[in-house]
This record gives structure tokens, sequence and C-alpha cells, in this order.
């Protein structure tokens, strides 16, 4: 059962005023504050996706959960910009802290923010910040790859009527590291299914503010080099499934398109009834809680998870349940 943040902060309180203080521990001063015990639990949160709708609705979300737990927050936002992000992160630690929370950003693209937390003791919190465990993270949830290529290439196999002789584009960005796992496992369970994949390969969009026309572009040159050539076509997010969607309905193709993230746009596509068959629905919201209770264990006691990663379930989007899910771009 998820804990509302509303419990949650109820419980901290509760419980630091029977403690007094909370043991933190660590090199950033932990959070036994003074005397009194009166000091402020202090987090440095970062996103590099703040301009991304989900990421700016964490950003939201994190600010009104330190308000409610009475934490100390410095909020640092990248902008996709980590030569100005990871400096203004790693400074933020060296003044002093005692939790540092993750929110979209790769572990791969802040080595020298996990160097400084390191050294100076402080264990790091993350949402959605790396496919596979590693010690760079006290806890990182995410949410399941493989489950969502199962989901996806489930639905293109049942309108298609199976994977197998069929002809299927797939539509990744490597930077992004879930799209970079998830569409490489979609490539592999397609050819071993015994479908083709369109181009040889996993076609590459080179940059996600410009995915939607790049897919777009991928797509129609592909229809057109290859009149009724191509069954389906497996895009690792919703803005670019929407560029994919545009070049078929523009070419008459029988093709249809699954995306990913359970975008306004798409929800609606699908609602319509036309070649998007589906999308996914990532459970953001009660991730976040997740690893914020986990941040809330460590400063009442000291608690550490007991793994560093979890992968949840998500939720296939079709036009059986679309009406029934909040759109990952209205979630705040």
């Amino acid at each position: 059962m998820r804990t509302s943040m509303k419990a949650l902060a109820v419980a901290a309180v509760a419980l630091l005023a029977l403690t007094g203080c909370s043991s933190g521990g660590g090199g950033g001063g932990g959070s036994t504050g003074d005397a009194g015990g009166d000091a402020p639990f202090r987090v440095v949160a970062f996103t590099s996706g703040n301009q991304t709708p989900i990421g700016a609705w964490w950003v939201k979300a994190v600010e009104q959960q330190a308000d409610e737990l009475g934490w100390d927050l410095t909020m640092v936002q990248g902008d996709f910009d980590f030569q100005k992000m990871n400096p203004a992160v790693e400074s933020a630690i060296g003044q002093g802290a005692d939790a540092v929370y993750n929110g979209y950003t790769d572990v791969a693209s802040i080595g020298s923010i996990v160097t400084a937390a390191k050294d100076a003791g402080i264990p790091m919190f993350a949402v959605d910040a790396g496919t596979e465990p590693t010690d760079a993270y006290a806890l990182n949830i995410t949410t399941d790859q493989q489950g969502i290529v199962d989901q996806t290439l489930g639905a293109i196999s049942d309108k298609i009527g199976g994977l197998e002789g069929k002809n299927i584009m797939v539509i990744g960005h490597d930077p992004h590291a879930g799209i970079r796992m998830r569409s490489g496992l979609a490539a592999k369970d397609i050819e071993a299914a015994g479908g083709k994949l369109a181009g040889g390969e996993i076609q590459q969009v080179v940059s996600p503010a410009t995915g939607r026309t790049e897919a777009l572009a991928l797509v129609a040159d592909y229809l057109s080099a290859n009149p009724g050539g191509l069954d389906a076509v497996w895009v690792g997010w919703d803005d670019a499934a929407l560029g994919a969607l545009q070049a078929v309905t523009e070419a008459g193709a029988d093709t249809v398109v699954t995306g990913v993230d359970a975008t306004s746009e798409a929800i609606a596509a699908i609602e319509a009834g036309g070649p998007f068959l589906a999308t996914v629905e990532q459970p953001w919201p009660s991730i976040n809680d997740d690893v914020t209770a986990a941040i809330v264990a460590f400063q009442t006691d000291g608690t550490m998870p007991k793994s560093n990663f979890e992968a949840v379930g998500t939720t296939l989007v079709d036009i059986d349940n679309a009406a029934d899910i909040t759109p990952s771009d209205k979630l705040g």
C-alpha cells in the first residue's frame, strides 16, 4: 500500500519529536543539528530534465514535499546543461547537506556529483536515474523496461497477428538510459520472434527536442521507399511516436504505432481509434512518494534501503482504459 505524503509528513514529524533528532550521519553533517535537535534536514535535489513535463512536475512535487516535511531544500534545475548543473550541485553539497535527491538524471552523466556525495559521506536517492543497480545510489526506483516492451509488443502482436515475418521499425534515443534499454530490448524481442527490423537496425533520433520531426522523417522516408512494407512502428517515447503517427497517417499506410509515457496527445490519439494503438503509464507519483519515504526513514534514524535498485511495473494504456488515465503532462 502506497503512503500518502500527508500521512508521511505527519509520521515523520511525530517520530522526529520522539527521537529529538535524526541520526543521518555522514560527512555532510548528518541531521543531528545542534544540541536541541533544531537544525533542519538538508536536502540537495537536482534534475537535468526540468524542461520536460515530467521533470517540471517532479520539481514542484519535491518542493511541496520538502515544505510539508520541514526540509531545508536546495533545488538545482539543470536544463539539460550538465556543465552548469553538475558544479552547482557539487557546490550545494559542499555547503552542507544530509541527503541528495536525483530526479531523472542518468548516473552516467553525473560522475562528479557521485564523487562529491561519496566524499562527503552523503547518500543519494533517485527517481529514474539509471536502469541498473549501482552503488552511486542508496536507492534508485525506476520502471521495468522489459515489462514496458512486453506490454507494447504484445499490443502490436495482437493487432497484426503476431510478429513473425513482420517488418517493424524501432525508434530510439541512446543518450536516454531508459529509452536506450527498452529500444534495445524491443529490437531483440522482435528478431527473436521472427520479425524484421525495418532498416536493419534501431533508428536513432538525435535530439529529444526534435524527436517528433525526426521520427516523422524516418517513417515517411521508409514508407516512400517501401510502400505497404511497414507493419508497425515501436517508439521509445510518445513525442516521437506522434511524429511516426503523422507519417503513417499522411501516407495512408496500414501501419500501427506504439509509444511510452502516456502524454495527453498520445492518449487522445489512442481514443481516436486510429493507428496509435497504445502507450505506457509509468507511475511517477507513487515512485516519488516511495523514494521520499526512504529519505524520511534515513532522516529519522539512519535507516538505509535494503536494496539500492527497484524496477516497478507499468500500465499499458489502450482504447479500453485511455479515458481513465491521468496524462503524464497533467500530473500537477
